[in-house]
This record gives C-alpha cells, structure tokens and sequence, in this order.
C-alpha cells in the first residue's frame, strides 16, 4: 500500500526558523515578530489570535517580500530529492504548517502532492484575516485524514516528520514519526530522531526501517 509522508514546514522542512519570521526580517520586524512567536509558545495567545496580529504587522507586505523570504529561507538540503523519491515509489508527501497559506503553497512547486497551511487573504492584504481559517495543531489531524481519503491512503500507512509541540498530534495519531531537529515536547514519542541539514537523511531512517 502506499505510504503518505506528512511534512511540518517551521523549525523541520526550515531549520532554526519559521516562515513569520524569514516573512518578517524582509520587513525589518523581527523584534515584533519575536514578541508574538513568544506569546504563542507559552500558550499566551492561541494560533487565531497570532494570526490576527501577523495580518496586522505586515500591513506592507508584498509578493516580492514573500518571494524573497522564500528564496533565502534556511531551507533544509535535499526536500526536493526526496520528494522526487517518494513520487517514483509511489507514495505521496504533503505539507501542513500553521504558518500562511500564501507561503506554504509555494512548496508545490518543489513536489509536493498537497500543501495547506492557515488561510490568509491574498498579498498584499486588502481583506482581514478569518480566525476560521486559521490551523491548530490538532486541525493537523483533520486535514490528513481529508488527504488520506484523497490519496486512497490509510492513516496507519501515514508517516509524520515534525519538531515541537505543534506535530504532537500528529504524532499521535500515525504508526512512523520522525523527530526533525526537535524540541523537548516531541521527547519519547517519535519513531525516528534526526538532527542535521539534510531531509534525506532523516527520510533514510523511514527507509531502512522498512
């Protein structure tokens, strides 16, 4: 049966760092940006609330600002080999990330099957932002069982790479995890732990596993 490989995009696909922030520093907001990835962190706001004031801070932001932070984000080596590799087995990848939809779509064009994040009117804003639409960490579990029924895939065939607390549901709910440079929430309950640059070799230990 084919597998579906389920990417976080801040902190695992992106080493040291979120796509708010690298959208942020073509702004020259990183103090503020730093203020709000704080609050969300320790659970003084939740996931709508951030998004709300994101919206708010990046008043001036543009296609070039986003293409821009893109282009020089620290990207992790290899994410469109293996992507590639997973497409020529058969299986499919995916992305969810709570970060912005307008920036984690841009994954696509790399290989990805699929790729969702938190709605956000299109840039630049000329709408408010729908709290609505804005992912949790548990919404993670929603959209891959949508994508399990896309794909024809079953969640025990899924495979889950992340790094916090965010991918803790995740991880929950799939047999294969693996721990992508990750913080102490994701301790004892990944499959797989990898720290280092190249998703290669994080994808190598779902392989040799079998």
């Amino acid at each position: 049966m084919a597998r579906l490989h389920l990417f976080d995009l801040d902190g695992t696909l992106m080493r040291g760092s979120a796509a708010p922030v690298e959208i942020s520093r073509q702004l020259g907001l990183l103090s503020e940006i730093g203020e709000l990835e704080r609050e969300l962190s320790t659970g003084r706001i939740g996931p709508p609330e951030y998004a709300v004031r994101v919206h708010a801070l990046w008043s001036g932001l543009t296609e070039v600002h986003v293409a821009n932070a893109f282009a020089t984000a620290p990207w992790l080596t290899g994410i469109q080999d293996v992507w590639r590799e997973i497409r020529e087995r058969g299986d499919y990848c995916a992305v969810i990330s709570l970060s912005p939809s307008f920036f984690v779509e841009r994954l696509l064009a790399w290989g990805a099957h699929a790729a969702h994040g938190s709605v956000f009117p299109d840039v630049p804003f000329t709408r408010p932002v729908d709290p609505a639409g804005i992912l949790s960490p548990a919404a993670k579990v929603s959209v891959m069982n949508r994508l399990c029924a896309e794909f024809g895939v079953g969640p025990r065939s899924c495979v889950a790479y992340g790094d916090s607390m965010s991918d803790v549901d995740l991880f929950a709910a799939v047999p294969v995890s693996v721990a992508v440079n990750a913080d102490h929430h994701l301790a004892g309950l990944a499959t797989h732990t990898y720290t280092g640059g190249d998703l290669r070799e994080a994808y190598a230990l779902v392989r040799a596993a079998g």
